[in-house]
């Protein structure tokens, strides 16, 4: 049996770093518009300045500049500030080199409001992730990861953020790739879903009214159970009787919990609120908008389309107060796509295209108590 083990690598940060610019207080009043977040893997963004950690494509040697990532930036923003239908709020990137590059960014937005960041990465990691946002970034806490002593590339960004007189607790991952082979790969992904598990236990003992959204590329297809032939314990699996059975039979793969089955895995369901059909009481479910609101992908790999970003929705924002789900949609449009509607990837050469990964949007409304 494997061994697992999550620890905390920087408790309590510093709130995200402020940034000066122009707009209005998103964060006063309790009557506002809707509330937009979006999560994006913007695909190896690394600044101008090299350190060593780049990628091969990414260096001066190969006619990497601080000229072609202005480029990118600028194109970046341009591509956020047109959203349809609204611009987001809260944004949540992937695959970023380092906090300047969080920074650049937020000061293209920064007439919109962006005024607050939190960069997180692992040390001598090429490549980390944070979060842009329009509110207040309050009680940021980073948890690091480690499989049998080995850290993952790297760790879970929590953070909490208040507006219209509501909070939200959000957490930003990118979870282990498959590279290496998917089942080679799944105890890192478990892991970080161990971590997910522990912190919305402690949050629903603690503060039980609590709204959390889970974001990011968390590398496994909302159907990642179907898709192995229902035979892997996988990191998210289907509130389905054939993967409560399996988990009952096979067993946990590190000592049970308090729930008794549920470890280090993370149950889909698609029922608004979500609830226990297959697995026993005590379980935890989140609502995936790939159930219902999203369609086809974000990324497109052999030839089939993948649903490895995720929005993931606890129970709270389909109470009927406080923060509510509205709806979910993939930015499927030019510029993030090509012609074919297939994302449009950067190209190093020309400085053509975004992403391969496509945009989600969340829709949130917040309702005041009668």
């Amino acid at each position: 049996m494997k061994k697992y083990q999550a620890r905390v690598c920087a408790g309590l940060l510093l709130l995200g770093m402020g940034l000066g610019g122009c707009g209005g207080s998103p964060q006063d009043g309790k009557n506002g518009g809707p509330v937009v977040v979006m999560t994006w893997n913007v695909q190896a963004l690394f600044d101008g300045t090299e350190t060593g950690n780049e990628y091969a494509e990414y260096r001066e040697a190969a006619g990497w500049s601080k000229e072609k990532y202005a480029g990118r930036v600028q194109a970046i923003v341009q591509a956020i500030g047109g959203m349809e239908p609204a611009p987001p709020d809260i944004i949540a990137l992937q695959e970023i080199e380092s906090a300047r590059t969080l920074e650049d960014l937020a000061g293209g937005l920064s007439k919109q409001g962006f005024r607050w960041t939190h960069f997180t990465a692992q040390p001598e990691a090429p490549l980390g992730l944070g979060i842009i946002s329009r509110f207040p970034l309050e009680e940021t806490r980073v948890h690091s990861i480690s499989v049998d002593g080995a850290v993952a590339p790297r760790p879970v960004l929590e953070t909490r953020v208040s507006a219209h007189g509501g909070a939200l607790t959000l957490f930003v991952c990118h979870w282990k790739s498959k590279l290496g082979g998917e089942d080679a790969t799944e105890a890192a992904r478990r892991t970080s879903a161990r971590i997910i598990l522990r912190r919305l236990r402690e949050l629903a003992a603690q503060e039980p009214d609590m709204p959390v959204i889970i974001m990011g590329d968390l590398n496994e297809n909302h159907d990642e159970f179907f898709r192995r032939n229902s035979a892997v314990i996988s990191a998210l699996l289907p509130d389905d009787p054939r993967s409560a059975e399996l988990v009952r039979t096979r067993g946990p793969a590190a000592p049970a919990d308090a729930a008794g089955l549920q470890t280090d895995f993370l149950i889909l369901s698609p029922d608004k609120p979500p609830q226990a059909r297959h697995f026993p009481p005590g379980s935890v479910l989140v609502y995936s908008p790939w159930a219902e609101e999203l369609a086809n992908g974000s990324y497109y790999y052999k030839d089939q389309w993948e649903t490895i970003d995720h929005f993931l929705l606890s129970a709270q924002l389909f109470n009927g107060r406080g923060w509510e789900f509205e709806n979910s949609v993939v930015a499927a449009y030019q510029p993030f796509t090509n012609p074919d509607g297939r994302p449009a990837a950067y190209k190093t050469g020309n400085g053509s295209g975004l992403s391969d990964h496509l945009p989600l949007l969340l829709f949130l409304t917040y309702r005041e108590a009668d």
